[in-house]
């Protein structure tokens, strides 16, 4: 294996200082070293770089062209290195990590909520959080839990069902006349605002009640339900949401559904572990909360298979 070109530490933090304030006394005195003792260092990391990294213009320090590059990457290096010590430091013998992936709106409109709870009945666990819109694999995000929408099988994981998520279309009053659709023609001529996990949605929402609207995939496009969810509060048009990640506009009044077909469930969201560790305390310990959580919303719990789709 061919070796490693690895600076050191203190002379990464000894450019960056220097780069960032554009003087090698300020950097001195940051970082307590004499200037000769930074100069050496910066020496020594230009001799290894082969690249000079400053230049003196009218007795003003710039950056090179190779060191403005270098500088914003060692800069993330290094925040990169405080981030991960600092967290190291919060954590005692006895911590554990659980991290957990999400869609963003789920997390932020059903888990997030919730999550103090969780917190609080087990202050030995460090909660960490992670959103995409797309599925997580469990074992190539490195995550221990995942939640997810679909159904079917999740090869690898054990999947247990929380609750099936009904469509619904929501509006903001007074986006329509009366706040009420007359037809489903009618329906079809509004601004129907798409979600892109769900690009089928609005097609799926006529079929299933026997009509076909030229217009299903037209409309401003949003890359989340919480998204969909603002821009149909903000007047954009109307949006077709799980309603659970709307409930919350819902009840407030800030969204009405102007059309009362209620769109049954195509799946049901998922908590999802690997199968390996399905005996893990904090594992089986999250996924017991989780089911009490969806069962105390008044929803059917239970152990499933399931497949991911795209969702929100």
């Amino acid at each position: 294996m061919e070796k490693r070109l690895m600076p050191s530490m203190m002379a990464l933090q000894c450019f960056e200082a220097v780069a960032r304030h554009m003087s090698f006394t300020r950097a001195a005195e940051e970082l307590h070293m004499t200037q000769s003792a930074i100069s050496k260092q910066i020496a020594q990391l230009e001799g290894l770089l082969r690249n000079p990294l400053f230049l003196r213009v009218r007795r003003r320090l710039q950056l090179t062209p190779a060191g403005a590059l270098y500088q914003s990457e060692v800069r993330a290096i290094l925040n990169k290195v405080d981030m991960s010590s600092r967290a190291i430091l919060t954590y005692g013998s006895e911590t554990q990590v659980l991290t957990i992936g999400t869609q963003p709106t789920f997390g932020a409109r059903w888990l997030i909520p919730r999550l103090q709870r969780f917190m609080a009945a087990h202050p030995d666990i460090q909660v960490k959080v992670r959103s995409e819109t797309r599925p997580f694999d469990l074992m190539q995000a490195k995550i221990d839990i995942s939640f997810f929408f679909g159904h079917g099988t999740l090869p690898g994981a054990q999947c247990r069902e929380l609750f099936e998520a009904d469509v619904v279309p929501v509006c903001a009053p007074g986006f329509l006349r009366g706040d009420k659709i007359a037809s489903l023609g009618e329906l079809g001529q509004q601004t129907l605002i798409q979600c892109a996990s769900r690009p089928e949605a609005w097609h799926d929402y006529f079929s299933h009640q026997q009509f076909q609207s030229d217009r299903s995939y037209h409309g401003p496009r949003f890359d989340t339900f919480y998204m969909c969810v603002r821009a149909a509060e903000g007047g954009c048009g109307i949006a077709l949401t799980p309603r659970l990640l709307a409930e919350e506009e819902l009840q407030a009044g800030k969204l009405i559904i102007p059309w009362d077909y209620v769109q049954p469930s195509g799946g049901a969201y998922f908590v999802a572990y690997s199968e390996h560790s399905a005996e893990v305390p904090k594992i089986k310990q999250f996924v017991t909360w989780v089911e009490d959580e969806a069962g105390a919303a008044g929803r059917p719990t239970g152990p499933a298979a399931a497949v991911h789709e795209k969702t929100d």
